[in-house]
């Protein structure tokens, strides 16, 4: 269905446009449309764009947020970080009955501008969209489906867009950060966010400005009705379109048992068992330790690859890569290896040293953890302190 949506958002895209008439006339009508979130993990924080109403009837919705799934090496350049979307004019009524038909929340808000203002607006967006410019490269919080809009607005209004206080600055959130703001809207989806926290490294953890809040379309739609331009209402009246709850297309909360957390408890748990089993029979249990290193460890090769190959936002530096980094595969393959045991408990004393160290000075790294890697590391550690134990015991680990 997605991929069906998106051919279609194409193939109008090449389509003329019915907006394209110039100049505008003074009761040319300019919205704002806000998309609240939907059901999948690209659609949480919403979506943006731009909706025009000629004094004839007809109309167009400018959308910043077009890909191609059929581009070539597309899945290849997505995970590396190249994103390349496109600014395509559709009929305004295909784009709003697409999102009515998800369920989702969809709010107009009337720009309040000049003729002159919605001529260059006009302007603006037929250059956006015209094919040899509608193509840019992408990125998740800097250069959006709603920044672009918010930024060609802007650029029509020749000054800049004084947004009311986010919520989360209303509600005295301290410390206000991308990552933050991807917590709340993605608290039904652990997994993912999971992953994101995985990924993505402190860069996403400063300060961020109210304009910088922007980046999530719906916190955008919180802030754009009451905001002003060199002193006066930048709207002058909002529409509801689609009568839907904010949330109402986003799946329910993930049950506590299927959570990130729930799984690294129970791993934890696992690994504390099978450790007292260990120190008892004085070796340690070969293919648990394979398993656990192995899976760190290709952990490891995604973060090598985030942070030194994709160009993505914000994947480097991630403090994470003193623990999750290639050499944990090291200690899934040594236990195998009788005569490697030295080499092996060498290992496991770098990484019990590295482990406390990165504990020891988190707090000063500004970095946000997600919850779930406490006892992830906390088995790492546990596992590597085994080591030690057994060889000062004059046991050997891997007989």
């Amino acid at each position: 269905m997605t991929r069906l949506l998106a051919a279609l958002m194409l193939l109008l895209a090449a389509l003329p446009l019915p907006a394209a008439m110039l100049p505008a006339a003074a009761d040319t009508a300019v919205y704002f449309v806000s998309v609240f979130p939907g059901r999948n993990v690209y659609e949480l924080e919403g979506h943006s764009a731009l909706a025009v109403v000629l004094p004839d009837g007809r109309s167009a919705a400018f959308n910043y947020g077009v890909f191609d799934f059929d581009s070539p090496n597309f899945l290849w350049r997505f995970v590396k970080g190249e994103t390349d979307y496109m600014a395509a004019a559709m009929p305004l009524d295909f784009f709003l009955r697409s999102y009515e038909a998800e369920g989702r929340r969809v709010e107009a808000l009337r720009l309040d501008m000049t003729a002159e203002q919605k001529r260059r607006l006009l302007l603006n967006l037929n250059h956006d969209v015209h094919p040899a410019y509608r193509t840019y490269r992408y990125n998740y919080v800097l250069d959006n489906c709603a920044t672009r809009p918010l930024a060609a607005v802007e650029r029509s209004l020749g000054d800049t867009i004084r947004l009311a206080p986010a919520p989360f600055e209303s509600n005295s959130m301290p410390g206000i950060t991308f990552r933050n703001i991807m917590r709340h809207y993605h608290s039904n989806y652990p997994w993912y966010q999971f992953g994101i926290d995985l990924a993505l490294g402190s860069g996403i953890d400063r300060s961020i400005s109210r304009r910088m809040c922007a980046f999530a379309p719906a916190e955008l739609a919180r802030m754009l009705p009451l905001a002003t331009v060199a002193g006066r209402p930048l709207a002058d009246s909002l529409i509801v379109v689609t009568p839907f709850a904010p949330d109402a297309a986003v799946e329910a909360p993930t049950p506590w048992y299927a959570t990130p957390l729930a799984a690294a408890i129970a791993l934890f748990v696992l690994t504390v068992v099978i450790t007292v089993r260990d120190i008892r029979r004085c070796r340690v249990s070969k293919l648990f330790d394979s398993s656990l290193f192995g899976i760190f460890g290709l952990a490891g090769l995604l973060l090598t690859f985030l942070i030194f190959v994709s160009v993505h936002e914000a994947t480097s530096p991630n403090w994470l890569y003193a623990w999750l980094n290639p050499f944990c595969l090291v200690a899934a393959v040594l236990v195998w290896i009788k005569r490697a045991e030295k080499a092996l408990v060498c290992y496991h004393f770098i990484n019990f040293a590295v482990l406390i160290a990165l504990a020891v000075a988190w707090p000063w790294l500004r970095q946000s953890a997600n919850v779930a890697f406490i006892p992830l590391a906390a088995a790492d550690l546990l596992r590597s302190g085994l080591y030690l134990y057994l060889y000062k015991r004059n046991c050997h680990p891997i007989k």
